[in-house]
């Protein structure tokens, strides 16, 4: 405890100076009032979605893609400590952990694992290989203005790495009118966060913003008594600067710095609810647990010049690198991987007319990656260099606002696997002012990290078997479409239905079996299997309308159908035979309820969430698994059905927000989360290859409650 009171007194002291910087940017600098000027300017950057503030969630009407905008008004529905819990109220995506032990996040979309999803921050690639496990925790919500989920094969611009879709955040910006943010909340798991956001304008063309971050919880709570917290003991702290120089002939440069620390011990729960785990001291039959500590560096520049007065041409330049490393440590197993990351993005636009407009580009992605493991039975794996170099080219056609056309095509050579060529299309077309149809399909690519984009293998006692070596390109296409009819309702003037479909289609992919071998997860290429096949296929309904003034109404529902060819169980020898079944631990349907009433100026806002989960196959060594009273806990061999409920009331005042909540109000909570021989004394034996800790389909906690203050400093200019 005494590490972690250090890492606290560190990131403590960090937000006070924050907040004293931020003060005295309001004393010294606030005259300097630029917002007139930054509001009319063209970013030629921007590729987000324009966001509209009138709603909490919507599907954007102006987008091409299917989009879905989470406003800051959305992110201000729940708690939203960080990026993953921004999602509890949205349907498309699916929120989830990777085990019962380290607290790694992890989402999916349109039926697939995260890993599919490209995250983009402000249009950057971010959350890639080392990045991916905890990097969803690594995004404060009060940090973002928006985020957009787009589904499908999105834009070439960034990259193929996004099958199933892109997720761009949007954060508070250095031109934003409130000098100084403060949120502070705590839950009842003793969780607590503090998000400190200043934004300065340093003149007509200077402007910058100050993000800081620290959240943790004090104590480990095991409220199913199965001897294993249900949470980790986390310290997450975190300090982002970032700027902008806006010239008067349109030239923008943004830039900006990230640097995090996160350390986490979870595990079998000890004396005052503290890890009993002591990675130095660990022997088979003493408590186990993890260990994890994770340092991370950021920076980006981009720069945009345009070309002419009009600025229909331009060109713009994206450079991002970071560095990761991660010190983790699971019984008597270690892993200590490395990441330096580089990606380069060099673009010309051309805006021919208004109808006519084009984007070529050059770009370079670059991942140098050591992993050091120790684990019993394991070979050592090999440090990676890939590199992958494109060229790229989209054109888009407008015909007024009735159709949008927009066809990309990329030709990437990768490192070792050659040049690939993807091509994308998306169309947009609005036959009548309240209809919008939409079809979109493309290729993506992306290369595996089989440990890192399953993590939750270090939480179990099975050997890893490996069919392959290296890092195998994942090659799969997707296509889809989506309507949105908008009407009057109530008094709403644009009330909503739409209906989407995507399917996504592997012609080489990566599978995680747990199921072919009692002891062991085996790790094979679905090319290997015989007429290996792999697709999902997603159907969705939306709805949303506001019945009175104030009133809001969202209903979202979610059907996925999600099969792959797995190896025939128990299967020995080089001839792989395979036979299709649905993929495990992936909910069939999801159906989600938001209510929202406000008073008249907003001074109370009331806030109700419902989700009903779907069932989900279970793994076949879970089939027999029994309750207390004897009964089996998955009858057919499914879960169960479970709802989950959050509430919200809101109380505003001038400049000052106080809310209070809770989550998962039905208290329902996953049974038997940790699988293995139980000693004697009750506990799992974790030595044996079938103590597993990575078998989560449900909530591990029941009940939390919360409160907290958001306070906003406005201008007065």
């Amino acid at each position: 405890m005494l590490k972690y009171a250090k890492y606290e007194k560190r990131g403590l002291l960090i937000l006070a100076v924050l907040f004293s910087l931020s003060l005295r940017g309001q004393a010294v600098l606030a005259p300097s009032d630029t917002a007139g000027l930054w509001r009319e300017r063209t970013d030629s950057l921007a590729e987000a979605t324009t966001v509209s503030a009138t709603g909490g969630n919507f599907i954007s009407k102006r987008s091409s893609l299917r989009t879905e905008v989470i406003s800051a008004a959305g992110l201000c529905k729940m708690a939203c400590c960080n990026l993953a819990e921004s999602f509890e109220n949205s349907a498309s995506v699916t929120v989830g952990y990777s085990d019962a032990v380290t607290g790694a996040r992890q989402i999916r979309l349109l039926g697939l694992s995260g890993i599919y999803t490209q995250m983009l921050d402000e249009n950057r690639p971010v959350m890639r290989g080392l990045g991916a496990p905890f990097g969803l925790s690594y995004i404060p919500g009060q940090w973002l203005e928006s985020i957009q989920i787009a589904k499908g094969a999105a834009s070439v611009i960034n990259g193929l790495e996004g099958i199933t879709g892109q997720i761009n955040m949007e954060h508070r910006k250095p031109t934003d009118e409130k000098p100084l943010f403060v949120n502070a909340s705590v839950m009842s798991d003793t969780k607590m966060d503090l998000n400190v956001a200043s934004s300065l304008q340093l003149g007509d063309r200077w402007s910058t913003a100050i993000l800081g971050h620290v959240s943790g919880n004090v104590v480990g709570m095991d409220h199913n008594r199965d001897g294993f917290m249900d949470d980790p003991l986390q310290l997450i702290y975190s300090l982002s600067n970032r700027w902008l120089y806006y010239a008067p002939e349109g030239t923008q440069v943004r830039f900006g710095v990230k640097a995090l620390r996160h350390t986490s011990r979870g595990g079998m729960v000890g004396e005052h609810g503290h890890p009993a785990y002591d990675k130095d001291a660990y022997a088979p039959g003493r408590p186990w647990g993890s260990d994890i500590a994770t340092n991370y560096l950021n920076g980006y520049l981009k720069v945009g010049v345009p070309l002419n007065e009009d600025n229909s041409q331009n060109i713009a330049l994206v450079a991002d690198g970071t560095w990761q490393n991660m010190d983790a440590y699971f019984g008597a197993d270690s892993w200590r991987p490395s990441q330096t990351s580089a990606f380069l993005n060099l673009l010309y636009q051309n805006e021919m007319s208004e109808a006519h407009h084009f984007t070529v580009g050059l770009s370079g992605i670059y991942d140098a990656l050591s992993q050091n493991l120790q684990r019993a039975g394991s070979a050592a794996l090999a440090p990676s260099r890939l590199g992958i170099a494109g060229v790229f080219g989209e054109y888009t056609f407008h015909h007024g606002e009735k159709l949008t056309a927009i066809a990309g095509l990329r030709a990437d050579w990768y490192a070792e696997k050659g040049l690939k060529l993807s091509p994308r299309l998306t169309l947009k077309y609005a036959p009548l002012d309240q209809v919008v149809l939409r079809l979109n399909g493309g290729r993506g690519l992306r290369y595996s990290h089989p440990l890192i984009d399953h993590l939750g293998v270090f939480s179990t006692g099975k050997a890893l078997d490996w069919n392959f070596a290296g890092n195998p390109l994942e090659d799969a296409w997707t296509f889809g479409g989506n309507v949105t009819w908008y009407f009057p309702l109530g008094a709403s003037d644009n009330a909503a239905l739409s209906l989407d479909y995507f399917r996504s289609q592997f012609t080489q992919q990566v599978i995680v079996d747990r199921e072919r071998f009692a002891d062991a997860i085996s790790f094979y290429l679905l090319k290997s299997l015989e007429n290996g096949r792999s697709a999902t296929d997603s159907f969705q309904l939306d709805f949303s309308c506001e019945p009175v003034e104030r009133f809001t109404v969202s209903l979202t529902a979610r059907y996925t159908h999600a099969r792959s060819t797995y190896a025939i169980p128990g299967l020995q020898g080089t001839r792989m035979w395979g036979q299709s079944r649905e993929q495990p631990m992936v909910s069939r349907a999801k159906g989600v309820l938001n209510l929202q009433y406000a008073t008249r100026l907003r001074k109370w806002i009331f806030d109700f969430t419902a989700s009903v989960n779907g069932s989900a196959r279970v793994y076949d060594f879970m089939k027999d698994l029994r309750a207390e009273d004897g009964s089996l806990l998955y009858p057919g061999g499914r879960t169960p059905v479970y709802p989950l409920l959050y509430l919200q009331v809101t109380r505003r005042f001038k400049g000052v927000d106080l809310y209070i909540g809770g989550e998962n109000l039905t208290n329902f909570t996953q049974k038997q989360v940790i699988l293995g021989t139980r000693k004697a004394d009750g506990t799992i034996d974790t030595s044996l290859p079938n103590f597993d800790a990575s078998c989560v389909w449900g909530p591990l906690m029941g009940i939390k409650v919360y409160a907290g203050v958001r306070i906003t400093l406005w201008k007065t200019v």
